[in-house]
């Protein structure tokens, strides 16, 4: 769908690829008929728009091995990163990611390492696509409830292999002025890494 546009070569870009996007829900086996519904968010309003351009003028796309009748395209209007929000897809955090590990916290339940680690990360990316500077020393969430580390297999190009991340009942953050677009950008890119592979999608918590 980004062909001949400005995006054509954004899978290809090395680095961060800036784009999220949900779980297909409701969460159930593909049959016939069954409706389905995609959220897709990034910064970039470009990029949403050229998608959303390209999906109003198509009638079927092809999902993997299946065929999907577009049914309504729509943007919707920006949500803001409340104080507290929920992961829809699992986070991805690389442990060592020379040698392409990830962390795992049933191999090491280390808390302050992954929020050191989401921090950093999240702050490159935030840098990348900005170009602004940011202070450093504060906990990215003041708040967190686990709910549970996942593994999920991926199968690209005929390669297989085994993705870890984990999933939040809760993860807070006092929103301010001064911290409010650094946690949008969060919003609307993904927490951790492989956003552009799904992970790291993240809702407002509306318990």
């Amino acid at each position: 769908m980004l062909k001949d546009t400005e995006f054509r070569n954004y899978h290809d870009v090395i680095g961060f690829k800036f784009f999220n996007y949900s779980n297909i829900f409701p969460i159930s086996d593909f049959k016939q008929d069954n409706l389905k519904t995609l959220i897709i968010s990034s910064p970039s309003s470009a990029f949403i728009k050229i998608l959303y351009y390209q999906l109003s003028n198509m009638d079927i796309f092809r999902l993997n091995k299946y065929y999907m009748e577009i049914i309504k395209v729509k943007l919707i209007k920006k949500t803001s990163f409340s104080n507290s929000v929920i992961t829809g897809t699992p986070i991805v955090l690389f442990e060592n990611n020379h040698e392409n590990k990830y962390y795992s916290f049933e191999k090491n339940p280390d808390f302050n390492f992954f929020f050191n680690r989401l921090k950093n990360n999240s702050i490159k990316k935030y840098v990348a696509y900005t170009g602004d500077d940011i202070e450093e020393n504060f906990n990215i969430f003041d708040v967190f409830e686990f709910n549970k580390e996942v593994s999920i297999r991926l199968s690209i190009r005929n390669n297989s292999f085994i993705i870890i991340g984990s999933l939040w009942k809760n993860l807070e953050k006092e929103i301010n002025k001064d911290n409010r677009k650094f946690y949008n950008f969060l919003f609307d890119c993904g927490l951790g890494e492989k956003n552009s592979l799904g992970f790291g999608f993240i809702n407002n918590n509306r318990r």
